[in-house]
Protein backbone atom coordinates (compact mmCIF):
# COMPACT_ATOMS: atom_id res chain seq x y z
CA UNK A 1 0.00 0.00 0.00
CA UNK A 2 3.17 2.65 0.78
CA UNK A 3 4.27 1.87 -2.61
CA UNK A 4 0.78 2.99 -4.25
CA UNK A 5 0.78 6.05 -1.90
CA UNK A 6 4.25 6.90 -3.08
CA UNK A 7 3.30 6.84 -6.54
CA UNK A 8 -0.12 9.06 -6.08
CA UNK A 9 1.98 11.51 -4.16
CA UNK A 10 4.09 11.92 -7.76
CA UNK A 11 1.34 11.62 -9.84
CA UNK A 12 -1.00 14.54 -8.35
CA UNK A 13 -1.00 18.16 -6.96
CA UNK A 14 0.48 19.28 -3.89
CA UNK A 15 -1.66 18.57 -1.14
CA UNK A 16 -3.96 16.06 -2.52
CA UNK A 17 -2.73 13.36 -0.18
CA UNK A 18 -2.60 12.69 3.67
CA UNK A 19 -0.88 10.81 5.71
CA UNK A 20 -1.92 12.86 8.63
CA UNK A 21 -3.52 10.73 11.91
CA UNK A 22 -6.13 13.49 12.37
CA UNK A 23 -7.18 13.52 8.97
CA UNK A 24 -7.75 9.67 8.93
CA UNK A 25 -9.11 9.28 11.77
CA UNK A 26 -11.96 11.87 10.63
CA UNK A 27 -12.33 9.64 7.40
CA UNK A 28 -12.51 6.35 9.55
CA UNK A 29 -15.25 7.50 11.75
CA UNK A 30 -18.77 8.20 12.42
CA UNK A 31 -20.36 9.56 15.65
CA UNK A 32 -23.87 8.53 14.72
CA UNK A 33 -22.76 5.10 12.77
CA UNK A 34 -22.20 1.94 14.92
CA UNK A 35 -20.46 0.01 12.26
CA UNK A 36 -17.18 2.44 12.64
CA UNK A 37 -13.99 -0.10 12.09
CA UNK A 38 -10.59 -0.33 13.77
CA UNK A 39 -8.89 -0.51 10.96
CA UNK A 40 -8.32 2.74 8.79
CA UNK A 41 -7.12 3.79 5.24
CA UNK A 42 -3.21 4.29 4.61
CA UNK A 43 -3.96 7.66 3.20
CA UNK A 44 -6.82 9.93 2.10
CA UNK A 45 -6.49 11.17 -1.07
CA UNK A 46 -8.43 14.79 -2.73
CA UNK A 47 -9.12 14.62 -6.34
CA UNK A 48 -10.50 17.72 -8.31
CA UNK A 49 -10.75 16.19 -11.25
CA UNK A 50 -12.55 12.95 -13.13
CA UNK A 51 -9.03 12.37 -14.38
CA UNK A 52 -7.66 12.37 -11.01
CA UNK A 53 -10.09 9.99 -9.51
CA UNK A 54 -9.05 8.07 -12.98
CA UNK A 55 -5.37 7.92 -11.87
CA UNK A 56 -6.16 7.29 -8.31
CA UNK A 57 -7.50 3.93 -9.37
CA UNK A 58 -5.26 2.62 -12.11
CA UNK A 59 -3.06 3.06 -9.54
CA UNK A 60 -4.98 1.65 -6.48
CA UNK A 61 -5.80 -0.82 -9.47
CA UNK A 62 -1.83 -1.86 -10.30
CA UNK A 63 -1.19 -2.34 -6.27
CA UNK A 64 -4.23 -3.92 -5.40
CA UNK A 65 -5.08 -1.31 -2.87
CA UNK A 66 -8.71 -1.06 -1.74
CA UNK A 67 -10.86 2.42 -2.57
CA UNK A 68 -13.07 3.97 -0.43
CA UNK A 69 -15.16 6.81 -1.17
CA UNK A 70 -16.05 9.53 1.02
CA UNK A 71 -18.19 12.37 0.96
CA UNK A 72 -19.88 14.37 3.74
CA UNK A 73 -18.92 11.66 6.08
CA UNK A 74 -22.76 11.20 7.02
CA UNK A 75 -23.58 7.79 6.17
CA UNK A 76 -25.17 6.17 8.68
CA UNK A 77 -23.99 2.41 8.44
CA UNK A 78 -20.36 2.62 7.64
CA UNK A 79 -20.71 3.24 3.89
CA UNK A 80 -17.16 4.81 4.31
CA UNK A 81 -15.69 3.13 7.00
CA UNK A 82 -12.02 0.72 5.96
CA UNK A 83 -12.30 -2.40 7.07
CA UNK A 84 -9.85 -3.57 4.59
CA UNK A 85 -7.68 0.06 4.67
CA UNK A 86 -6.85 1.44 1.46
CA UNK A 87 -6.71 4.46 0.29
CA UNK A 88 -9.70 6.80 1.55
CA UNK A 89 -10.69 9.02 -1.71
CA UNK A 90 -12.64 12.23 -0.26
CA UNK A 91 -14.21 13.59 -3.15
CA UNK A 92 -15.87 16.41 -1.27
CA UNK A 93 -13.24 18.69 -3.18
CA UNK A 94 -15.15 17.98 -6.49
CA UNK A 95 -18.00 20.98 -5.35
CA UNK A 96 -18.62 22.40 -9.20
CA UNK A 97 -21.73 23.04 -11.34
CA UNK A 98 -20.55 22.21 -14.66
CA UNK A 99 -23.19 22.96 -16.86
CA UNK A 100 -26.70 24.15 -15.40
CA UNK A 101 -29.36 23.53 -18.32
CA UNK A 102 -32.66 25.70 -17.25
CA UNK A 103 -34.94 25.26 -19.80
CA UNK A 104 -34.27 21.92 -20.01
CA UNK A 105 -34.75 21.76 -16.05
CA UNK A 106 -31.46 19.46 -15.49
CA UNK A 107 -27.84 20.16 -13.98
CA UNK A 108 -24.78 18.70 -14.17
CA UNK A 109 -22.73 18.53 -10.88
CA UNK A 110 -19.32 17.16 -9.46
CA UNK A 111 -20.22 14.76 -6.41
CA UNK A 112 -19.20 17.12 -3.75
CA UNK A 113 -22.22 19.42 -4.35
CA UNK A 114 -24.13 20.13 -1.32
CA UNK A 115 -27.94 19.53 -1.83
CA UNK A 116 -28.89 22.95 -0.40
CA UNK A 117 -26.00 24.73 -1.70
CA UNK A 118 -27.29 23.97 -5.39
CA UNK A 119 -31.31 24.50 -4.34
CA UNK A 120 -29.47 27.80 -3.15
CA UNK A 121 -27.70 28.83 -6.47
CA UNK A 122 -30.22 27.99 -8.54
CA UNK A 123 -33.57 29.62 -6.91
CA UNK A 124 -33.87 32.10 -8.61
CA UNK A 125 -34.74 29.68 -12.10
CA UNK A 126 -37.76 28.71 -10.36
CA UNK A 127 -36.15 25.42 -10.27
CA UNK A 128 -34.97 22.80 -7.34
CA UNK A 129 -33.54 19.39 -6.35
CA UNK A 130 -36.66 18.18 -4.66
CA UNK A 131 -34.96 16.04 -2.14
CA UNK A 132 -34.52 16.65 1.67
CA UNK A 133 -32.09 14.22 2.97
CA UNK A 134 -29.19 15.65 5.90
CA UNK A 135 -28.38 19.22 5.33
CA UNK A 136 -24.47 17.87 4.60
CA UNK A 137 -25.35 15.47 2.22
CA UNK A 138 -23.56 15.54 -1.05
CA UNK A 139 -25.21 14.80 -4.29
CA UNK A 140 -22.71 12.18 -4.95
CA UNK A 141 -23.00 10.37 -1.92
CA UNK A 142 -27.21 10.64 -2.03
CA UNK A 143 -26.63 8.88 -5.42
CA UNK A 144 -24.43 6.23 -3.79
CA UNK A 145 -27.20 5.76 -1.36
CA UNK A 146 -30.09 5.99 -3.14
CA UNK A 147 -30.91 8.84 -0.72
CA UNK A 148 -34.57 10.48 -0.05
CA UNK A 149 -35.58 12.50 2.86
CA UNK A 150 -38.86 14.24 3.92
CA UNK A 151 -39.94 15.04 0.67
CA UNK A 152 -39.87 12.21 -0.97
CA UNK A 153 -43.82 11.10 -0.56
CA UNK A 154 -44.35 13.43 -3.36
CA UNK A 155 -41.37 13.46 -5.25
CA UNK A 156 -39.61 9.92 -5.10
CA UNK A 157 -36.09 9.45 -3.96
CA UNK A 158 -32.85 9.88 -5.80
CA UNK A 159 -32.83 7.16 -8.65
CA UNK A 160 -35.98 9.56 -9.96
CA UNK A 161 -33.83 12.41 -10.96
CA UNK A 162 -30.63 10.62 -11.65
CA UNK A 163 -30.72 11.53 -15.77
CA UNK A 164 -26.95 10.33 -16.43
CA UNK A 165 -23.69 9.41 -14.53
CA UNK A 166 -19.83 9.21 -15.06
CA UNK A 167 -18.09 6.71 -13.17
CA UNK A 168 -14.55 5.83 -12.92
CA UNK A 169 -14.19 2.00 -12.78
CA UNK A 170 -11.78 -0.15 -11.03
CA UNK A 171 -9.24 -0.19 -13.35
CA UNK A 172 -9.33 3.12 -13.94
CA UNK A 173 -11.58 3.37 -17.32
CA UNK A 174 -14.15 5.84 -17.52
CA UNK A 175 -17.97 5.46 -18.31
CA UNK A 176 -20.91 7.56 -18.98
CA UNK A 177 -24.25 5.68 -18.52
CA UNK A 178 -25.96 7.32 -21.69
CA UNK A 179 -26.89 11.00 -23.10
CA UNK A 180 -28.75 13.73 -21.55
CA UNK A 181 -32.64 13.14 -23.01
CA UNK A 182 -35.19 12.58 -20.31
CA UNK A 183 -36.19 9.24 -21.97
CA UNK A 184 -34.26 6.73 -23.82
CA UNK A 185 -34.68 3.18 -24.54
CA UNK A 186 -31.02 2.36 -25.61
CA UNK A 187 -29.48 -0.30 -23.92
CA UNK A 188 -29.02 -1.48 -20.27
CA UNK A 189 -30.43 0.74 -17.36
CA UNK A 190 -26.52 1.57 -16.06
CA UNK A 191 -28.36 4.49 -14.18
CA UNK A 192 -30.14 2.36 -11.96
CA UNK A 193 -26.69 -0.03 -11.80
CA UNK A 194 -24.92 2.44 -9.89
CA UNK A 195 -27.88 4.16 -8.02
CA UNK A 196 -27.95 2.66 -4.57
CA UNK A 197 -24.40 0.72 -5.21
CA UNK A 198 -22.48 2.33 -2.22
CA UNK A 199 -19.41 2.57 -4.02
CA UNK A 200 -18.65 -0.69 -4.61
CA UNK A 201 -19.27 -0.68 -8.24
CA UNK A 202 -17.46 2.65 -9.31
CA UNK A 203 -16.91 6.06 -7.89
CA UNK A 204 -18.92 8.41 -9.26
CA UNK A 205 -17.62 12.03 -10.92
CA UNK A 206 -20.01 13.80 -12.41
CA UNK A 207 -23.94 13.79 -11.86
CA UNK A 208 -26.37 14.95 -14.75
CA UNK A 209 -29.66 15.34 -12.37
CA UNK A 210 -33.22 16.13 -13.03
CA UNK A 211 -34.93 19.34 -11.34
CA UNK A 212 -38.56 20.15 -9.90
CA UNK A 213 -40.55 23.22 -10.54
CA UNK A 214 -40.85 25.12 -7.41
CA UNK A 215 -43.93 25.50 -5.73
CA UNK A 216 -45.30 28.89 -6.18
CA UNK A 217 -47.68 28.37 -3.14
CA UNK A 218 -47.25 25.80 -0.24
CA UNK A 219 -47.58 25.43 3.95
CA UNK A 220 -46.68 23.85 6.77
CA UNK A 221 -48.59 22.52 9.88
CA UNK A 222 -47.57 20.49 13.03
CA UNK A 223 -50.06 18.14 14.80
CA UNK A 224 -49.92 16.48 17.80
CA UNK A 225 -51.72 13.83 19.48
CA UNK A 226 -52.13 12.26 22.39
CA UNK A 227 -51.14 8.32 21.13
CA UNK A 228 -48.49 7.19 18.69
CA UNK A 229 -51.47 5.04 17.23
CA UNK A 230 -53.63 8.13 16.83
CA UNK A 231 -50.94 10.58 14.73
CA UNK A 232 -50.73 6.88 12.45
CA UNK A 233 -54.29 6.60 11.81
CA UNK A 234 -54.61 10.50 11.23
CA UNK A 235 -51.77 10.47 8.85
CA UNK A 236 -53.53 7.30 6.72
CA UNK A 237 -56.59 9.49 6.49
CA UNK A 238 -55.23 11.95 5.15
CA UNK A 239 -53.48 9.50 2.50
CA UNK A 240 -56.09 7.92 1.80
CA UNK A 241 -58.61 10.98 1.60
CA UNK A 242 -56.04 12.56 -1.18
CA UNK A 243 -55.09 15.47 0.76
CA UNK A 244 -52.38 16.82 -1.38
CA UNK A 245 -49.12 16.79 0.72
CA UNK A 246 -45.58 17.08 -0.26
CA UNK A 247 -44.12 15.87 3.04
CA UNK A 248 -46.04 13.76 6.06
CA UNK A 249 -43.67 13.09 9.20
CA UNK A 250 -44.07 11.67 12.40
CA UNK A 251 -42.10 12.22 15.71
CA UNK A 252 -43.15 10.61 19.04
CA UNK A 253 -43.35 12.17 22.54
CA UNK A 254 -39.67 10.85 23.43
CA UNK A 255 -37.98 12.67 20.28
CA UNK A 256 -40.21 15.91 21.03
CA UNK A 257 -38.79 15.94 24.78
CA UNK A 258 -35.31 16.07 23.34
CA UNK A 259 -35.70 18.55 21.02
CA UNK A 260 -37.01 20.69 24.08
CA UNK A 261 -34.28 19.03 26.17
CA UNK A 262 -31.74 20.70 23.40
CA UNK A 263 -33.28 24.04 24.05
CA UNK A 264 -36.30 23.33 21.34
CA UNK A 265 -36.21 24.57 17.70
CA UNK A 266 -37.20 27.47 16.06
CA UNK A 267 -37.56 30.01 18.95
CA UNK A 268 -39.65 27.70 21.31
CA UNK A 269 -40.50 24.84 22.96
CA UNK A 270 -42.81 22.10 21.77
CA UNK A 271 -45.14 19.79 23.21
CA UNK A 272 -44.21 16.69 24.39
CA UNK A 273 -46.39 14.57 22.71
CA UNK A 274 -46.35 12.39 19.38
CA UNK A 275 -46.62 15.06 16.50
CA UNK A 276 -46.82 15.10 13.05
CA UNK A 277 -45.46 17.22 10.24
CA UNK A 278 -46.77 18.13 7.33
CA UNK A 279 -46.08 19.95 4.19
CA UNK A 280 -48.90 21.20 1.62
CA UNK A 281 -49.09 21.48 -2.03
CA UNK A 282 -50.82 20.00 -4.94
CA UNK A 283 -49.94 16.95 -6.78
CA UNK A 284 -47.55 17.33 -9.70
CA UNK A 285 -50.39 16.29 -12.59
CA UNK A 286 -52.99 18.99 -11.36
CA UNK A 287 -50.67 21.90 -12.31
CA UNK A 288 -47.00 22.39 -13.67
CA UNK A 289 -46.80 25.36 -10.93
CA UNK A 290 -47.96 23.24 -7.68
CA UNK A 291 -49.74 24.66 -4.99
CA UNK A 292 -52.08 27.82 -5.36
CA UNK A 293 -52.53 29.60 -2.25
CA UNK A 294 -56.51 28.98 -2.69
CA UNK A 295 -56.03 24.92 -2.50
CA UNK A 296 -53.17 24.74 0.02
CA UNK A 297 -55.45 26.66 2.24
CA UNK A 298 -58.62 24.06 0.89
CA UNK A 299 -55.88 21.08 1.75
CA UNK A 300 -55.04 22.48 5.09
CA UNK A 301 -59.14 23.01 5.87
CA UNK A 302 -59.40 19.04 4.51
CA UNK A 303 -56.04 17.60 6.87
CA UNK A 304 -57.69 19.56 10.19
CA UNK A 305 -60.91 17.98 9.92
CA UNK A 306 -58.93 14.66 9.65
CA UNK A 307 -56.88 15.71 12.45
CA UNK A 308 -59.77 16.51 14.97
CA UNK A 309 -61.79 13.28 13.82
CA UNK A 310 -58.57 10.89 15.38
CA UNK A 311 -58.68 13.46 18.49
CA UNK A 312 -55.76 15.63 17.63
CA UNK A 313 -54.65 17.95 20.77
CA UNK A 314 -53.41 21.34 18.55
CA UNK A 315 -52.77 22.13 15.21
CA UNK A 316 -50.79 24.90 13.82
CA UNK A 317 -50.07 26.16 10.77
CA UNK A 318 -47.95 28.69 8.95
CA UNK A 319 -48.22 31.24 6.05
CA UNK A 320 -45.44 32.76 6.10
CA UNK A 321 -41.94 31.50 5.30
CA UNK A 322 -40.26 32.06 8.55
CA UNK A 323 -43.18 30.63 10.58
CA UNK A 324 -43.04 27.74 8.12
CA UNK A 325 -38.92 27.14 9.15
CA UNK A 326 -39.89 27.63 12.62
CA UNK A 327 -42.67 25.16 12.16
CA UNK A 328 -40.30 22.45 10.51
CA UNK A 329 -37.20 22.76 12.40
CA UNK A 330 -37.96 20.69 14.73
CA UNK A 331 -37.88 17.81 12.22
CA UNK A 332 -35.06 19.44 11.09
CA UNK A 333 -33.30 19.27 14.23
CA UNK A 334 -34.12 16.04 15.73
CA UNK A 335 -30.64 13.78 15.06
CA UNK A 336 -28.64 16.61 15.78
CA UNK A 337 -30.61 17.28 19.07
CA UNK A 338 -30.29 13.70 19.56
CA UNK A 339 -26.72 13.72 19.52
CA UNK A 340 -26.64 17.11 21.80
CA UNK A 341 -28.04 14.85 24.53
CA UNK A 342 -26.06 12.00 24.25
CA UNK A 343 -24.38 11.37 27.80
CA UNK A 344 -20.68 10.19 27.21
CA UNK A 345 -19.71 7.08 26.33
CA UNK A 346 -23.11 6.42 24.77
CA UNK A 347 -23.66 6.07 20.80
CA UNK A 348 -26.41 6.38 18.68
CA UNK A 349 -28.12 3.64 17.10
CA UNK A 350 -30.73 5.10 14.17
CA UNK A 351 -31.35 2.28 11.65
CA UNK A 352 -34.38 2.61 9.39
CA UNK A 353 -36.81 0.07 7.57
CA UNK A 354 -39.64 1.05 4.69
CA UNK A 355 -42.75 -0.99 4.21
CA UNK A 356 -45.27 -0.48 1.11
CA UNK A 357 -47.45 2.02 1.17
CA UNK A 358 -50.58 -0.24 -0.14
CA UNK A 359 -49.86 -2.62 3.35
CA UNK A 360 -51.14 0.61 5.45
CA UNK A 361 -55.03 0.35 4.26
CA UNK A 362 -54.71 -3.70 4.80
CA UNK A 363 -56.18 -5.80 7.91
CA UNK A 364 -53.76 -8.04 9.09
CA UNK A 365 -55.72 -7.98 12.66
CA UNK A 366 -56.98 -6.74 15.34
CA UNK A 367 -56.00 -5.84 19.16
CA UNK A 368 -58.75 -4.46 21.69
CA UNK A 369 -58.77 -0.44 22.43
CA UNK A 370 -59.35 1.06 25.83
CA UNK A 371 -63.24 0.59 25.09
CA UNK A 372 -64.27 -3.67 25.19
CA UNK A 373 -66.81 -2.59 22.90
CA UNK A 374 -64.56 -0.93 20.17
CA UNK A 375 -61.48 -2.44 17.89
CA UNK A 376 -58.64 -0.82 16.21
CA UNK A 377 -57.58 -1.64 12.95
CA UNK A 378 -54.12 -2.66 12.76
CA UNK A 379 -52.08 -1.94 9.31
CA UNK A 380 -48.70 -3.33 8.00
CA UNK A 381 -47.43 -0.13 9.18
CA UNK A 382 -49.19 0.26 12.36
CA UNK A 383 -47.78 -3.25 13.27
CA UNK A 384 -44.81 -1.65 12.65
CA UNK A 385 -45.33 0.93 15.10
CA UNK A 386 -46.13 -1.33 17.50
CA UNK A 387 -43.05 -3.17 17.67
CA UNK A 388 -41.11 -0.46 17.64
CA UNK A 389 -43.28 0.70 20.40
CA UNK A 390 -41.94 -2.65 21.99
CA UNK A 391 -38.97 -2.01 21.26
CA UNK A 392 -39.05 1.52 23.00
CA UNK A 393 -40.81 -0.07 25.63
CA UNK A 394 -37.98 -2.84 26.64
CA UNK A 395 -35.57 0.15 26.14
CA UNK A 396 -36.97 2.08 28.58
CA UNK A 397 -37.12 -0.45 31.31
CA UNK A 398 -32.56 -0.22 30.94
CA UNK A 399 -33.04 3.60 31.11
CA UNK A 400 -32.29 4.05 27.38
CA UNK A 401 -32.99 6.59 24.57
CA UNK A 402 -35.33 5.39 22.23
CA UNK A 403 -37.01 7.39 19.69
CA UNK A 404 -39.52 6.73 16.82
CA UNK A 405 -39.31 9.30 13.77
CA UNK A 406 -40.38 8.48 10.40
CA UNK A 407 -41.81 9.50 6.96
CA UNK A 408 -45.05 8.12 7.69
CA UNK A 409 -46.26 9.47 3.94
CA UNK A 410 -44.19 6.56 2.53
CA UNK A 411 -43.35 4.14 4.91
CA UNK A 412 -40.17 4.70 5.71
CA UNK A 413 -39.78 4.70 9.86
CA UNK A 414 -36.16 5.67 11.75
CA UNK A 415 -35.55 4.33 15.17
CA UNK A 416 -32.75 6.32 17.15
CA UNK A 417 -31.86 4.01 20.48
CA UNK A 418 -29.10 5.71 22.57
CA UNK A 419 -26.98 3.37 24.58
CA UNK A 420 -23.78 2.60 26.60
CA UNK A 421 -21.61 -0.45 23.79
CA UNK A 422 -19.95 -1.08 27.07
CA UNK A 423 -22.66 -2.67 29.06
CA UNK A 424 -23.38 -6.01 27.27
CA UNK A 425 -26.75 -5.49 28.49
CA UNK A 426 -27.64 -2.74 26.71
CA UNK A 427 -25.91 -3.65 23.53
CA UNK A 428 -27.62 -6.81 23.23
CA UNK A 429 -30.96 -4.94 23.83
CA UNK A 430 -30.43 -2.78 21.23
CA UNK A 431 -29.37 -5.67 18.78
CA UNK A 432 -32.31 -7.75 19.49
CA UNK A 433 -34.84 -4.21 18.89
CA UNK A 434 -33.05 -3.44 15.71
CA UNK A 435 -33.33 -7.21 14.63
CA UNK A 436 -36.42 -7.28 15.08
CA UNK A 437 -37.63 -4.07 13.40
CA UNK A 438 -35.57 -5.79 10.62
CA UNK A 439 -37.79 -9.06 10.50
CA UNK A 440 -41.27 -7.13 10.44
CA UNK A 441 -40.37 -5.33 7.74
CA UNK A 442 -39.21 -8.18 5.71
CA UNK A 443 -42.60 -9.87 7.38
CA UNK A 444 -44.81 -7.43 5.64
CA UNK A 445 -42.67 -7.79 2.09
CA UNK A 446 -41.27 -4.62 3.34
CA UNK A 447 -37.32 -3.50 2.94
CA UNK A 448 -34.54 -3.52 5.87
CA UNK A 449 -33.46 0.04 4.22
CA UNK A 450 -35.71 2.50 2.75
CA UNK A 451 -33.16 5.21 2.52
CA UNK A 452 -29.43 4.79 4.49
CA UNK A 453 -28.04 1.98 2.68
CA UNK A 454 -26.50 -1.56 3.64
CA UNK A 455 -22.95 -0.53 4.07
CA UNK A 456 -21.37 -2.70 7.24
CA UNK A 457 -24.13 -2.44 9.69
CA UNK A 458 -27.19 -4.09 7.55
CA UNK A 459 -25.07 -6.99 5.37
CA UNK A 460 -26.63 -9.73 7.55
CA UNK A 461 -30.02 -7.99 7.15
CA UNK A 462 -30.10 -7.99 2.88
CA UNK A 463 -29.52 -11.43 3.52
CA UNK A 464 -32.69 -11.75 4.92
CA UNK A 465 -34.52 -10.10 2.72
CA UNK A 466 -33.06 -11.25 -0.80
CA UNK A 467 -32.75 -14.78 -2.03
CA UNK A 468 -29.25 -16.25 -2.68
CA UNK A 469 -30.30 -16.45 -6.16
CA UNK A 470 -30.85 -12.41 -6.33
CA UNK A 471 -27.36 -12.17 -4.12
CA UNK A 472 -25.56 -14.16 -6.45
CA UNK A 473 -26.42 -12.04 -9.73
CA UNK A 474 -25.46 -9.20 -7.80
CA UNK A 475 -21.97 -10.60 -7.21
CA UNK A 476 -21.48 -11.42 -10.52
CA UNK A 477 -22.06 -8.08 -11.47
CA UNK A 478 -19.37 -7.13 -8.99
CA UNK A 479 -17.27 -9.57 -9.92
CA UNK A 480 -17.43 -7.86 -13.56
CA UNK A 481 -16.83 -4.80 -12.78
CA UNK A 482 -14.33 -5.41 -10.19
CA UNK A 483 -12.71 -8.36 -9.91
CA UNK A 484 -10.40 -7.98 -7.20
CA UNK A 485 -12.87 -6.27 -5.06
CA UNK A 486 -11.09 -2.82 -4.75
CA UNK A 487 -14.00 -0.69 -4.87
CA UNK A 488 -15.10 -0.10 -1.01
CA UNK A 489 -15.12 -3.76 0.06
CA UNK A 490 -16.59 -5.17 2.44
CA UNK A 491 -19.99 -3.22 1.76
CA UNK A 492 -23.49 -4.44 0.94
CA UNK A 493 -21.91 -8.00 1.09
CA UNK A 494 -18.75 -10.14 1.21
CA UNK A 495 -16.69 -11.93 -1.31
Amino acid sequence: MLKAVQELRELLHEGAVSVDDDDITQHSFSEWSTSNTTVQPVAIVRPISTEQVSAIANVCSKFKVPMIPYGAGSSIEGNFSSPHSGVCIDLSGMDKVVAFHPEDMDVVVQPGVNWMNLNNDIKTSGLFLPLDPSPTALIGGMVSTNCSGTNAMRYGTMKDYVVNLTVVLADGSVIKTRRRPRKTSAGYNLNGLFTGSEGTLGIITEITVKLAILPSSYSVATISFESIRQAASAAFSMIRSGVPLAALELMDEVQMQIVNKNGGAGGRMWSELPTLFVKYSMPLHATVFAGTNAAVQDSIRSARAIAQQSNCQSFESASSTEQMDALWSARRQSLWASLAARPPGTQIWSTDVAVPVSRMAELIGEYPGTDDTQHERRTGLMALLRGAEICRERASRLGLFNSIVGHVGDGNFHQVIMYNPDVPEQKTAVTECVNAMVDDAISMDGTVSGEHGIGIGKKHSLAKELDGATLGVMKALKDALDPHWLMNPGKVFDE
